[in-house]
This record gives C-alpha cells, structure tokens and sequence, in this order.
C-alpha cells in the first residue's frame, strides 16, 4: 500500500519516498489531486521532490509540507509535516525540495492535495511557452509534442484547455521511466518542462556555495 497517512479533511497525503506516481493517483479518493502530473518518472516521489518537482506552472515548494531523509553523513532528519505552521527553528523542507540529492534521499514526503471536480490531460502540437500561457497547472514538451494537465471546477478546466487547437484527450498512463534508464537529469534531451530540460543520467545545475556548507552541516 503506498499510502502511509492520508488526510481527506486536511487534504494532505504521506507517502514512502520510493512510491511511484501513478501509484499516489491510483490510491487517492476522488477529488483530490497531487502536485504532479499522471506521468510516471524515475525514482518516485521522492525523486519528484529532490528535482523540485515535474511540469508545474506554479511553486512546488508550497506543496511539500514535510519530509523525513537519510542524510549523506548517515543521519535521519524530520523536517517540516501535516501543517504548514508546525515547525519551530530552521525548516529544511524547502531547501530540500530541488536540492538534486545533495540533501540526502527522501524516505517519507508529506504532499498537500487540492481538490477538483474534473481533470484532465491532453496532447496537441505547439511549443512549451504556448502551453504555459493557456493556464493548465502542468505543460511539459515531449518530442515536439505539447502535453497540458489541468484540474479543478469543470469550467475552470474546460476554459483552461479550450483553446488549445487540435487537442486530442490522454487516456492512458504516460510512463517515461524507459526514457531514463539512468536516472533523471538537467541537460539536453527529448524532455522540457518551464525549469529544465531534462535527459538520460543524475546531472544536475550548478550549486550555490552556501548551499554546499549546509549540506556539509548534515
């Protein structure tokens, strides 16, 4: 069972860092969504959380409520949780979001879901910057095509993908783990979401200093 903790009153889900995406949209009640797409991508949740999540148009950081990791230096650290104001003294859970591993690895994330009376995905051709201006909460471009995913009122949902031109609906998964045998990385590749463009390996983009003092506190 992936889920560890599920809240349908607190609209906030726990999960095991290793639980893969589809499985989160598989065991969550209707109408509630995650912050992710209903893509499949290599390492989990906890690989979404450590790349700083995946195709959103919005901040992911304000997602993830919490998380508990292994360190590089071997210590488990808890940081954040269930509620935003929780926490006392420094919160690591937003450096930790997009900190590309240099952290430590995700064992449990707390998500924070919204609700929505209809989702939907669809696929048509265009460009990235075209899908971003339509207002769908995730746009990705894969091999020249445009996918857009967009959750909430029925209206809301329908205005936001109604003028995309030659759109055609998604139904089935979309799984890319194959496309990342090794790993999910920043560089060139068949892949691009409004932050990077992401290829086959575990590169990742240049590291403040500062930041690299903190991971070497933990």
């Amino acid at each position: 069972m992936p889920i560890l903790e599920l809240s349908s009153g607190d609209q906030t889900v726990t999960v095991s860092g290793d639980t893969p995406l589809l499985e989160v949209y598989a065991a969550l009640p209707a109408g509630l969504y995650p912050p992710f797409p209903p893509v499949e991508l290599p390492g989990g949740v906890g690989g979404l959380v450590v790349r700083g999540g995946f195709a959103q148009t919005f901040f992911f950081g304000a997602e993830v409520l919490g998380v508990t990791f292994q360190s590089p230096s071997g210590r488990r650290v808890r940081a954040g949780g269930r509620t935003v104001k929780n926490v006392q003294g420094y919160d690591l859970t937003r450096p930790f979001v997009g900190s590309f591993g240099l952290l430590g690895e995700a064992l449990e994330v707390t998500l924070r879901l919204r609700p929505g009376r209809l989702g939907r995905q669809v696929v048509t051709s265009g460009t990235l910057e075209a899908g971003l201006e339509t207002g769908a909460r995730f746009a990705w471009e894969l091999d020249g095509q445009l996918y857009l995913m967009h959750f909430g009122h029925t209206r809301e949902v329908e205005r936001a993908l109604a003028s995309v031109p030659g759109a055609r609906e998604v139904t089935a998964a979309l799984d890319l783990t194959s496309r990342f045998p090794a790993g999910m990385g920043v560089g060139e590749g068949p892949l691009r979401d409004r932050r990077f463009c992401w290829t086959d390996g575990v590169s990742r983009p240049p590291v403040p200093p500062l930041f690299e003092r903190l991971a070497a506190t933990l």
